[in-house]
Parts: C-alpha cells; sequence; structure tokens
C-alpha cells in the first residue's frame, strides 16, 4: 500500500473511532443531564416555598379553541398548605404536576359548571390524587346540581383502569376505597340573586359560591376564597354584566380573576370563515360572544370590585404570543387603573398574609 493511501485508511480509520468515542460521550452527557433533570424535579417544593396566605396556580387558562401554549380551564387555588382545584380542563393535569404541585395533597375540586373544556381531566386528576399518597377516600367534587351525573359517568369510565391500577402496584399504594370521585353538590340561588352561599369555612378558610349568567348553562358559578384578610375571586363563565352576585361576591376582593373573549380578534376568524364558506365555523364564532365576558367589561368589574388586581383568563380566542396581549386587551386599562395580566400555564399570583401586595410569578 502506498504512503498516502496508508495516511488515508489511517484518517479514516481514526474519524471513525472518533466519532465512535463522540457517540459515547454524547451518550454520559445525555444521560447525566437527564439525572440532573430529574433530582430537580423530584427535590421541587413549591407549596413549602410559598409564605402563608393565599395564592393561585393557574395548570389551564385555555378554551375549546386551539391554543398550543395552553391547556383548558384549571386553577389550584392554595390556602397555606391546603389545595383546591377549580375546574380540571383535558390536558391541565400534565402541566399541573410538570409545576411541581402534588396532586396527592389535593383536598378537593370546585367545579364552576360543566362544559366539557372545565370537566375533561377530571378522571385523571382523580386517578394522581389517589396513587400520589395512596388516599383512602375518594377525591370529593363539589359543585352546583348535575355533579352527580358527571362524577358518576367519570367514575364509571375509569372504573376498569382502577382495577389495573392496584393490580400493578398492590393496595398499599391503590388501595380500592380510594378510587374515583364522591360527588357533592350545594344549593344554589338563581344568578339574578347576590347572596352567596358558603361552602367551607374552618382552620382560617372562607369558600363562597354565587351562581352566574352562563346562558343557556345553568346551573353555572363564581368562587370565592377567603384566607388570612386576603380574597380572590374565581368567575368561571359568565356574562359579567349581567351577574349580580358576582358584582357582590368580587367587592373588596384583592385579586379578581376573570373569563375573558376578546370580540375585536374573532371578527378576523368570522371573516376567514365567511370567505372559505365555513357557515358552521361563522355561526359558532358568533355565537360565543353572547355569553362570555370581554376583558373591557371584566376591567369595570374589577373596578367595580376596587380589586387590587386583574387576572383575565380562559382565553378567546388563541393569543399565540405576548406581543400579541396588547390586542387582546383593548382597552381595558381605560376601565381599570390596577395591574391586569392575561393568564398564562403556570403563572402563579401570591397573596402573602399580613400585607396587601400582590406578586406575579411563572412555574414553568
Amino acid at each position: 500500500m502506498s504512503l498516502p493511501r496508508r495516511i488515508l485508511f489511517g484518517a479514516l480509520a481514526l474519524a471513525l473511532l472518533g466519532a465512535g468515542l463522540g457517540f459515547v460521550f454524547q451518550s454520559q452527557l445525555a444521560t447525566a443531564m437527564y439525572e440532573r433533570r430529574v433530582e430537580r424535579q423530584m427535590s421541587l417544593d413549591r407549596i413549602g416555598d410559598l409564605p402563608d396566605g393565599l395564592h393561585i396556580a393557574f395548570c389551564g387558562t385555555g378554551s375549546p379553541l386551539p391554543d398550543p401554549s395552553r391547556a383548558p380551564s384549571c386553577a389550584v387555588v392554595i390556602a397555606g398548605d391546603r389545595l383546591f382545584v377549580v375546574d380540571s380542563g383535558a390536558g391541565s393535569v400534565s402541566n399541573l404536576l410538570l409545576m411541581g404541585i402534588p396532586a396527592g395533597e389535593i383536598e378537593a375540586v370546585l367545579l364552576t359548571h360543566f362544559h366539557s373544556d372545565h370537566i375533561g381531566g377530571l378522571g385523571d386528576l382523580a386517578l394522581q390524587r389517589w396513587i400520589g399518597t395512596g388516599h383512602t377516600e375518594p377525591l370529593p367534587v363539589m359543585g352546583p346540581p348535575g355533579v352527580e351525573t358527571v362524577v358518576a359517568g367519570f367514575n364509571q369510565a375509569y372504573s376498569l383502569d382502577a382495577t389495573y391500577r392496584t393490580g400493578h402496584h398492590g393496595e398499599v399504594i391503590a388501595p380500592p376505597s380510594g378510587f374515583g370521585m364522591v360527588a357533592e353538590p350545594f344549593n344554589i340561588a338563581g344568578y339574578d340573586q347576590t347572596a352567596p352561599t358558603k361552602l367551607l369555612e374552618n382552620g382560617g378558610l372562607t369558600i363562597w359560591a354565587v351562581a352566574v349568567d352562563h346562558a343557556p348553562v345553568s346551573p353555572s358559578v363564581a368562587y370565592r376564597f377567603d384566607y388570612q384578610g386576603r380574597s380572590l375571586v374565581m368567575s368561571g363563565d359568565l356574562v359579567a354584566e349581567a351577574s349580580p352576585g358576582f358584582q357582590a361576591l368580587a367587592a373588596g376582593a384583592d385579586l379578581l380573576v376573570v373569563e375573558a373573549l376578546q370580540p375585536r380578534l374573532l371578527d378576523f376568524i368570522n371573516d376567514g370563515a365567511r370567505a372559505r364558506g365555513n357557515d358552521r365555523l361563522d355561526t359558532i364564532m358568533t355565537d360565543i360572544r353572547d355569553y362570555h365576558t370581554t376583558p373591557e367589561q371584566a376591567a369595570v368589574a374589577a373596578s367595580t370590585a376596587q380589586a387590587q388586581a386583574l387576572v383575565l383568563n380562559h382565553i378567546v380566542p388563541a393569543v399565540p404570543s405576548r406581543s400579541l396581549n396588547a390586542a387582546f386587551l383593548g382597552d381595558a386599562a381605560g376601565a381599570f387603573s390596577g395591574p391586569i395580566r392575561i393568564a398564562e400555564d403556570g403563572l402563579v399570583v401570591s397573596l402573602p398574609a399580613g400585607d396587601d401586595t400582590v406578586s406575579f410569578q411563572s412555574w414553568r
């Protein structure tokens, strides 16, 4: 073999050896990175790191409309060391877990109403809570009349899966008595009434509910949480201007969380649907304007309530970039002088006990 050819084959052999070593190094590096990522996730203590007070963590801030950055409705209200979930849209449970919120410590779920985008994740949530700490009692699900039907349906749908989980892991990890959910319905006055219903009062925490106008959906409710001198109100879906009970419930709240639909942005979807002859989509995008609240109307409600801060939730239509937030907000800032935030999955709003501050952070 001539010298140049030997050099050529030698260089090729070294290159192949280097490539092999490169793959080994990449594998080792990737494994080490994965190990560190798992350790970081496992060591998270989000709840323990929070100051005493009232907090809300958003694990779903979208709607039924496609939104790659938002799951449908879900929020976790944290009062001291107690956890309550308000609504559970499909896909929101993954966000909840990725945010480091311990599903096994959830005390109860509160449903605002029974639209699919507010209940689609209930089965997964109950499963995670059950397995999370080996609960021996089902997850309580509170809601207006009709919650019994919703809970019964999910329990039946997941009944076979429950036997598999116990079969996989045994009765210590998955005790059969802890499977599923138990409905806890409460009575509520009509949405033309202002008197709220007290659902819970213990450990310094009080939870109230009041009916709101989300016709033709009925009943539909909003919730208020009071703890250690701090308060937050979460609307669910509603027409704020036609819901006097909601306006009364919101009075003096530190934080108001209101669903929001921006008609100006929907106009573009309507125009596109009509241009393509999609009458069905055009009709739907027109119909939904009648039973939701605009950002401007939410701002008026926050101003009337003298709230300290407003968070817009259940965003319709999707806002895929923060650079578009101003288009969604419209004229809301002109109606409310306090901070206004458009909710994103992972947003956490804190109301520490002992002062009147409102702070924002992300757990994503």
